[in-house]
Formats: C-alpha cells, structure tokens, sequence
C-alpha cells in the first residue's frame, strides 16, 4: 500500500494536468497502443501460502476500432512478472496475465483529444512456478487521457482496474491496479482537413482558407478576377479588373451607368447618359447636354438649347437662338439662313443704296393715323433694321397723295409721321429719341403726278431718311473694297450689319387708299 499510494497520486496528476496536443485522427479507424506501466496488486490478495504479491512493472497492447468520434470498442491485454510479497527468505516467482474487451466511451474528445472511460469484462491469470495456476474472470473499468500529437499518432495515459468476482461468494474480491502510459497508432482515418477546403493539412500550404472558398492543389484559395474575393464565396467572378467590389465580390456603380467604381474616371455622371469605356459621359453635338438625356441628339452647333439639349428658337423662325442673329423676327416673315428677315435684308440694302426706306404698305384708318394691324410686320422689319444703326439720324415723313384739301393733307401726314415713330419708339426701346424726328410732307413732294390711282398709291408713303449720310457712305465704301478682295479696308465700328446681300426690287404697292 506504501508504495501504491506514492505511484497513483503523481499518475492521477499526471492525468488531470495533461496539456492537448496537436490533432485527432478523423472519421472510423483502427487503434493500436504498445502501453508500459506498473500493476498494484491488492494487499488482501495471497494466492501463496497466505503471502501477498509484489508490485510489479507491467507490459501490454490496446488494439480498438473507433467507431465514433465518442465511442469504440477495444481489446486489452497485458502481463506483469511478479513474485511474493516476502521480507526475508526465498520468494517464489509469479506471473499475472489478463485480456480483456471494453466498451470505450469519449464523450469529451475534442481535436487534441481529451478523457476516456470504457467498461469491459474478461479473464485475469496468477501462475506459479510449481505449475499451480489461479485462473479468475474480471470486471475492468478504465479511464484516462489520448494526447494527439499528429493525426496518427497521440499519447495515452490510463489508469486500469481488473476486479475479480470469485465464484464462490465466501471469498472477498480483489482488484489488480494498472498504471500505464503508451503511444497510440491510428490506422485507416481520414486525413485532417482544419478548413475543410478538401486539401488535407498537411499538404494544405493555406490552412485558414475561409469557408466556402475554392482552392488550388496546395490549399490555397483561388481569385480568378482578381478583386480579394475568393472564388467560390464571389458572386461575380468576371469582375473587370480594377473595380472596386463589396463583400460578395461584386462591383459597385454609384453613378448607375454601367462602368464599375474604380474603372469609372468620371463617377459622377448624371443617371440616364451615355458613357464611353472609361465610364465618362458624350456630347456628340456639343451642345452641353448629355448624349442619352439630350433628345435631340443632332442640335447644329452653337444653338442655345433646353435642359433636354433641344434648341429654341424664341421668335420660331426655324433658325434657333445662338445662332439666330435676329431673334426678334416678327410671326410669319420668310428669314434667311442667319435667321434675318429676307425683307430685313432688303431694307438695310435699301437704306445702304439709297440713304432711306421708303414704305408703300404702311396702311392707317381712313383718315386718321392709327394704323392697321398688318403694317406692323413691316414697320417691325424697319426698326430692326434702326436698331443696328444707333449713330444715324433718322427723319420719318409722311406723304399723302392730292384727293382732299391740302391744309387736312398735310395735318394728316404730320400726324401719320408721329404715329409711325411712336410705334417703333415703342416697340423697340433701344432707340433714342434723339436719333429720330417727325415730318409731314401732305402732299408737297409726289413722286409721281398724281394722274391715276396707281400713281396715287406711289405717293401715299412714308419714309425713313438718313441725315447724317457719312456714316453711311463710310460703309458702303468699306463693303465696296470687300467686294474686290482689298480685305485691309478700314471697318466703321459705329455701325452693324447683317450679312451683305444684292440689291432687290422694292415690294409691290399693297397701300389702301384713303
């Protein structure tokens, strides 16, 4: 019992303390444990003569099948040289033998192992030199530690008790104590796989891959596109490289135009344009507005346009803003390719030629001076025409023919002349009144006799007349040596003119009488 007592404490520690080790074998397998230790026999066993055993070393082998990770079944079996337990005198040898099958449970067993217990019946031997043999059947209860150093190879550390229960129930029990401790072979487990990316850990050279990942041959994780998302968790493994992805592996468009965050150099581009390779939107026409929001996507260039890259054309004479140069033309006049009226045209050619614009279709109540509502257009032409000459001195007169008394005739032209001034004043604020005066002529200056309705016609008018004819004739000479190619000619800056076009005949007469 002495020395009983100084062997099974350190074991028992030795038990509890046992640090885990690396790795269990995975899966149904065979066990095969060499084990070496000592065997306590019971003080109260005397199978000599009334003389007790001798603790004694103690050699055997464990072989089990693992059936599940918390249960199997295995044979035990060892033998323990032996003699009696004699203070003086001889001591006669002995030999102990025992075999064995458990029942072995690991409920606790985690992946460096852990605590086992298994429960078994068998047979146990004394012999003795003198040929007399004790043959005894037993109860083993066993528990203990496996250390897994590899996944094939661990440690295992027990503590045994073979009880035998004697037939005849006079005879007390006895136990025999077993303390071993031996390396245990596995054979037939699968080959660990911690990341379970089905490369084996020890061939696997990236042991930590995440869940879910492919991997190549050595266990390392695959990402074909290229974004850090591995292939097998990415979503969208075609990823374009450069593009930024989000934790599935798929790129982000924050401006929604089909080129990818990280590819996109322009990412702010406005939903619904159209956008090239580098995700920068179009501007076919050059108008400002966005190719795929522009609706009208072929706008001439320098048109001022709409939000929706449509060009307007504020006085709708088909020529659009920006490159109309008059866009104030009145509804319903003929413009030429600049948006001009081709009669603006006209007049300024006139006044250019002759130093006034004489009007035959400036029509008025009969016998007053309010005038009609179709004269406008053409008095609109004359203002615009005004407008671009601010350093003329313009005199607006009236002309009657000879029918009525020449006294009202004249009163009347007079007020006529006003009437027409007033109008342009106005409608076109930008004339200055000190440009411009009114006269009535009645009907002292025909140009025409007034012999026949026709030539009565004629003479009904009104004209603007140039008073300052220098600026003119300095224009004329300018466009003149344009004409012949001596493009150094000096240019008058006080005036502005539309493009040059050829002289046309006047209109024909449309006058009412009066």
């Amino acid at each position: 019992m002495r020395l009983r007592v100084a062997i099974l404490v350190p074991a028992v520690a030795a038990l509890l303390a046992a640090r885990p080790a690396a790795a269990e074998p995975i899966g149904p397998h065979l066990e095969i444990t060499p084990i070496g230790g000592y065997t306590l026999f019971d003080a109260q066993f005397k199978p000599a003569g009334g003389v007790g055993l001798r603790d004694a070393v103690y050699a055997g082998l464990r072989v089990g099948y693992q059936f599940q990770p918390w249960m199997g079944f295995e044979v035990a079996t060892g033998a323990s040289p032996t003699a009696e337990d004699v203070l003086s005198g001889p001591a006669g040898d002995h030999g102990f033998f025992h075999a064995s099958g458990n029942l072995l449970f690991t409920p606790w067993a985690r992946r460096a192992g852990g605590p086992f217990v298994s429960v078994g019946a068998g047979a146990a031997r004394i012999t003795h030199t003198g040929n007399t043999n004790l043959n005894q059947g037993t109860l083993d209860v066993a528990g203990g530690v496996r250390l897994w150093m590899a996944d094939n190879v661990g440690l295992r550390l027990e503590v045994r008790d073979s009880r035998w229960v004697p037939k005849d129930f006079s005879n007390s029990s006895t136990d025999y104590l077993t303390l071993g401790a031996g390396l245990t072979v596995a054979l037939g487990a699968k080959p660990r796989d911690t990341d379970g990316d089905g490369v084996p850990d020890k061939r696997d050279h990236c042991p930590d891959t995440p869940k879910g990942a492919r991997v190549d041959s050595q266990g390392c994780p695959i990402d074909s596109d290229g974004d850090k998302v591995f292939d097998g968790l990415d979503k969208c493994e075609k990823t374009p490289a450069g593009c930024k992805v989000d934790a599935s592996g798929c790129p982000g468009d924050a401006d929604g135009d089909g080129v990818c965050d990280g590819v996109d150099t322009c990412p702010d581009t406005p939903k619904g344009a159209t956008v090239d390779a580098k995700g920068c939107p179009k501007d076919s026409d050059g108008d400002g507005v966005l190719d795929g929001i522009d609706q009208c996507a072929n706008t001439p260039k320098g048109c001022t346009v709409d939000e929706h890259g449509c060009p307007k054309d504020s006085d709708g004479d088909g020529v659009c803003d920006g490159l109309d140069m008059c866009p104030d033309t009145s509804p319903g006049n003929q413009v030429d390719a600049h948006g001009c009226p081709i009669e603006l045209v006209e007049r300024e050619t006139e006044l250019l030629d002759t130093g006034m614009i004489r009007l035959q279709n400036v029509n008025f109540e009969t016998g007053k001076a309010n005038l009609l509502p179709e004269s406008l257009p053409t008095l609109d032409i004359v203002g615009q025409v005004l407008a671009k000459w601010p350093e003329l001195r313009i005199e607006v007169g009236g002309h009657t023919d000879s029918k009525g008394k020449k006294a009202s005739n004249q009163k009347l032209s007079e007020a006529r002349a006003d009437s027409v001034l007033a109008y342009l004043q106005r409608k076109f604020p930008t004339l200055k009144p000190e440009q411009f005066t009114a006269k009535g002529y009645g009907q002292s200056v025909p140009l025409v006799p007034n012999t026949s309705e026709l030539n009565m016609a004629k003479n009904r008018r009104v004209e603007f007349s140039v008073q300052n004819k220098d600026v003119l004739k300095r224009e004329v000479e300018r466009r003149r040596l344009l004409k012949v190619g001596e493009t150094t000619a000096p240019r008058d800056t006080t005036v502005q003119t539309p493009p040059s076009v050829p002289a046309v005949p006047a209109a024909p007469d449309t006058t009412k009488k009066h």
